[in-house]
């Protein structure tokens, strides 16, 4: 089997922030020898927005004044200029929460994600709170995908809305991306998501990954999830899909408002090591992973990701 020319490579956490707009981020550092010559992707991401646009009320009684999809937006923009390969992506639940869905149906958070420059989403369980025709209604407002893989919508009006995976190159680095969503029976009414057929998440994801490695030839695979970070049941969760899959190299979580101080590494099926991530809910927080890939000398067609994991973490 053909090997992808990075797939011999190293996958550390460099850094992993939940970071602040008015608290300047930490300068990041690695061990690379000044020899090598390093390339750095930026993952930025959201989850669990839920329609706020505005930050919370200032007499909220645990978040006043905080979060707010516009300061989201003004923190990526910063990041945006100080970074040459910055990837953002949503986790789901980007509807629901707030009066700006009532009154604009999820067409204003879909326009405000286009301009802050979103490459893919996937959709959450409220995501279908106006009906799969509701969601269908407001989509056009997206420039970006909806990657939704284990959801099969052939049979409803939804049909050829969604993809079920991207692949996008940055730097020379190839990074392919499929999305998961949680169970929609018992979650979501019937009415609401009509004919969507769900489909086993592992089964889905080793298909997908596998594509993704050695049909398209992606150097790292990211999982954009719904599923949730974890459960006290035998349910499928991010942190079970890590353990149970191969070839998903980074999963970017939501469902469970989980916020993670940092990352977490979980060896999957071949052991190999998977990072987890969460950003909360409610726009209270950016999530960010910088991975930085390094060329070693000698070794023309081979790429490995050096550096160390370092928190760094503010509410926005």
């Amino acid at each position: 089997m053909a090997e992808s020319k990075f797939s011999n490579r190293r996958i550390f956490i460099k850094k992993i922030v939940l970071a602040g707009i008015s608290i300047p981020l930490l300068n990041s550092f690695s061990f690379l020898n000044k020899k090598t010559r390093s390339k750095k992707i930026t993952i930025l991401h959201t989850n669990d927005m839920h329609s706020h646009i505005d930050s919370f009320p200032e007499n909220h009684s645990r978040h006043p004044g905080m979060g707010g999809m516009r300061r989201v937006a003004s923190l990526v923009r910063k990041i945006r200029s100080e970074e040459k390969n910055v990837v953002l992506i949503d986790a789901g639940d980007v509807f629901q929460g707030t009066p700006y869905f009532n009154k604009f149906k999820g067409s204003l958070e879909l326009k405000i994600m286009s301009s802050m420059g979103y490459i893919a989403s996937t959709m959450g369980n409220h995501d279908f709170d106006n009906g799969i025709n509701g969601f269908k209604e407001v989509l056009h407002h997206a420039n970006f995908p909806f990657i939704c893989s284990n959801y099969e919508f052939s049979d409803s009006e939804m049909n050829e809305k969604t993809i079920k995976y991207l692949v996008k190159e940055m730097d020379g680095i190839k990074i392919g991306f499929f999305g998961l969503g949680i169970e929609l029976e018992g979650l979501v009414g019937k009415d609401y998501y009509g004919e969507t057929k769900y489909l086993d998440p592992l089964k889905t994801s080793n298909y997908w990954t596998n594509y993704l490695k050695n049909k398209e030839k992606c150097d790292f695979v990211i999982c954009i999830s719904h599923l949730g970070h974890k459960y006290k049941s035998d349910k499928i969760s991010d942190l079970k899909l890590a353990r149970l899959s191969k070839n998903i190299d980074v999963i970017i979580g939501g469902h469970t408002h989980t916020f993670l101080e940092k990352a977490k590494l979980v060896k999957n099926s071949e052991n190999k090591n998977v990072i987890v991530n969460q950003a909360g809910w409610g726009a209270l927080a950016l999530g960010r992973i910088d991975l930085e890939f390094s060329k070693n000398n000698g070794k023309s067609n081979s790429l490995s990701v050096n550096g160390i994991s370092k928190k760094n973490y503010a509410k926005i």
